[in-house]
């Protein structure tokens, strides 16, 4: 073990020189992959031999260049699921997981209908059908690349898979007035934001921008919102750190929601938005 530890130890410098924050966890992480253990487990494991030390030399010097964790790790925990990810799909945030807990809170039907727009990995879809199992649960994106990663994590489950612009006039009317909650993880960046290696380099950018001030998906996804929910239908949706208000006054101007809030992320800044859909006329 004694080996393993340096190594570790080594690969953590060399992590943290290229300007990763959490350069003892990543090279950890990576240990573990190489190994085929849980992190944990690492001090419990027997020596590996050099077949183990080329291929965490090989994933460190990855890391080292900024390549996300977890595409070399393929897959990321969020909530109470583990996704396949990997280039051309965005990893998902621990920022979501705060959105994650207040629709897991909400008190819905015994068999809601539930809306995942601009599902990619199928993150927040996955984890709502481990909580409610009986829910009918239906992920839309327009990502064939994004959809194939779902297809994956979601195998196994009823959730249904929508390939499609959420922008799309007249999307899928058969939902209209026939949801419980809808929920959104958009493209939201400001065009032209700085964003770390990781992001800039390796998310899909259409998964990240979203116009000018960062509004455009998410316009097209509160109209969305709007027509598919019945009265009293719950309603949740993710935003730049710095387009709460704009979020607020947008759903608000739309005359079909009340109760409109503005909640925090895990980490305490605002970071998305819900509504109860009203039973004001379209």
């Amino acid at each position: 073990m004694t080996r393993l530890r340096r190594a570790i130890d080594s690969a953590a410098a060399q992590l943290a020189e290229a300007g990763i924050e959490s350069a003892r966890w990543d090279a950890e992480e990576l240990a573990a992959h190489v190994a085929g253990a849980d992190r944990g487990r690492l001090p419990l494991l027997e020596a590996p031999g050099d077949e183990f030390f080329g291929h965490y030399h090989d994933v460190v010097a990855a890391r080292s260049q900024r390549v996300p964790l977890q595409h070399l790790t393929g897959t990321v925990s969020f909530g109470p699921v583990e996704l396949h990810v990997g280039p051309g799909v965005f990893i998902p945030r621990p920022e979501t997981e705060a959105m994650l807990e207040w629709a897991t809170a909400q008190r819905l039907p015994a068999q809601p209908v539930i809306v995942d727009l601009c599902t990619g990995s199928g993150a927040l879809a996955l984890a709502l059908a481990q909580h409610r199992p009986a829910a009918r649960i239906v992920g839309v994106d327009d990502s064939e690349a994004a959809l194939d990663y779902a297809r994956r994590n979601v195998e196994g489950t009823n959730i249904d898979l929508v390939r499609a612009d959420v922008g799309t006039p007249g999307l899928l009317p058969e939902l209209d007035r026939q949801v419980d909650l809808v929920v959104a993880n958009p493209p939201y960046i400001p065009d032209g934001a700085v964003l770390k290696p990781e992001v800039a380099q390796h998310d899909p950018p259409h998964a990240l921008f979203g116009g000018p001030d960062g509004m455009a998906v998410i316009a097209a996804v509160v109209s969305l919102a709007g027509r598919w929910l019945h009265p009293g239908g719950l309603f949740a949706v993710e935003h730049d750190d710095t387009t709460s208000s704009l979020t607020v006054e947008l759903v608000s101007n739309t005359g079909l929601f009340e109760d409109i809030r503005a909640r925090n992320d895990l980490a305490g800044r605002p970071r998305f938005v819900t509504a109860v859909r009203s039973g004001a006329d379209d």
